[in-house]
C-alpha cells in the first residue's frame, strides 16, 4: 500500500487548504448563529451543530496528518459525513425558527461546496504510487 501525505500536494500544513479554511469559516458562522438559539437548546441542537461543525475541521486536519492514502481518504469521508449531519441539523433549526431561510441557504451552499472540495481532494490521490519521504 503506497504511503502518502497531504504533503505531496503542497498541503502538509492543513491550514493552507482552502477546504479547511472554508470549514473554519462555516464553524464560526455556526457558533454565531447558535449563540442566538433558545437557552434550553444549549445541550441539544446548539451543542450538536457545534460538534458537527468542529468535526469537519478536525477530520480534515487529521486526514492530512495520516500517512496512508486509505487513512487520509477515510478522514475526508468522515468530514463529508459531518457536513451532511450539520446540514440536516441546520434544516431542523430552520424548521424550528431558530435560523432564517436565507441563513440556512447560505450555510447549506457552503456545506455543499465543502463536500465537493473534499471529494475532489480525495480523488486527487487516485492512481498515485508516490511515497512520502520520512514516513
Amino acid at each position: 500500500m503506497p504511503v502518502v501525505s497531504c504533503y505531496l500536494w503542497n498541503v502538509h500544513d492543513f491550514r493552507r487548504l482552502e477546504v479547511w479554511n472554508r470549514s473554519v469559516s462555516v464553524t464560526a458562522q455556526v457558533y454565531q448563529l447558535s449563540a442566538e438559539f433558545p437557552v434550553d437548546e444549549r445541550y441539544g441542537l446548539t451543542s450538536q451543530m457545534r460538534r458537527s461543525a468542529v468535526s469537519i475541521v478536525s477530520n480534515i486536519a487529521e486526514g492530512c496528518g495520516r500517512s496512508t492514502i486509505p487513512d487520509t481518504r477515510r478522514f475526508f469521508a468522515i468530514a463529508r459525513g459531518s457536513a451532511a449531519e450539520l446540514e440536516a441539523q441546520l434544516a431542523v433549526a430552520e424548521t424550528l425558527g431558530f435560523v432564517s431561510q436565507n441563513e440556512a441557504a447560505g450555510l447549506s451552499d457552503s456545506l455543499d461546496h465543502i463536500r465537493a472540495m473534499l471529494i475532489r481532494l480525495s480523488q486527487s490521490f487516485d492512481n498515485t504510487t508516490a511515497d512520502w519521504p520520512g514516513v
